[in-house]
């Protein structure tokens, strides 16, 4: 049976959001809410924690998976950043984006997409994830929590329990924090490529194929 924790949006309690760090780093899955919609995460080192949601959500092995970053610049050491990706994911940033970008060699390889050797980078603007990234003092490997069968992500903490209470270490709930997937945006190519529309707004990319 998971651990359940109810933490508070705006003011995390420090003793809840340790515990939680501790989990992780022990080799825990948890479900964590963000500036989109709940998620899936775990330790970057932790093959088996990552296999675990895997299995959880039915992905195969080409999909992509998250580190979900502090800030600008921790990204630089996990993916490779060019000038004008660098001026678009600081004016987007924090926010509902997940970017492709190439990876660094400090991210293994069983993150990588294995065709394009790619990993998804994302700073999320929530108070709770924020809090966990500070104290874990490096990236937690995310994946949204869309279960298989469904389009949609999960999205009441009471309702994820029932689902995931025996498949997963710790739900954190943080309240209701919407539906939507992050909007995914390729910054390997020339000009970005919006891959996957979600809660983030596109006006900006199509601004640029103008």
């Amino acid at each position: 049976m998971s651990q359940y924790f109810s933490i508070h949006p705006q003011n995390p309690q420090s003793r809840l959001i340790n515990q939680a760090v501790a989990i992780i780093r022990d080799g825990g899955v948890i479900v964590y809410p963000t500036d989109s919609s709940y998620a899936l995460g775990c330790h970057l080192d932790n093959k088996e924690a990552m296999e675990r949601i895997s299995r959880l959500r039915q992905i195969d092995k080409d999909h992509n998976f998250t580190l979900v970053c502090r800030d600008l610049s921790e990204i630089a050491t996990y993916a490779k950043v060019e000038n004008m990706a660098f001026r678009l994911m600081k004016s987007l940033t924090p926010g509902p984006y997940t970017f492709i970008l190439k990876a660094t060699h400090e991210v293994p390889r069983r993150l990588q997409n294995p065709k394009r050797r790619t990993i998804g980078i994302r700073i999320p603007d929530h108070v709770i994830v924020s809090a966990l990234l500070e104290a874990l003092a490096e990236p937690i490997v995310s994946s949204t929590l869309i279960l298989p069968n469904q389009n949609t992500p999960e999205t009441e903490p009471e309702t994820i329990r029932e689902l995931l209470e025996k498949h997963v270490d710790l739900i954190i709930d943080g309240g209701h924090c919407g539906h939507e997937p992050t909007t995914v945006v390729d910054l390997m190519a020339e000009s970005p490529k919006v891959l996957r529309q979600g809660k983030g707004p596109v006006d900006l990319f199509e601004e640029e194929h103008e």
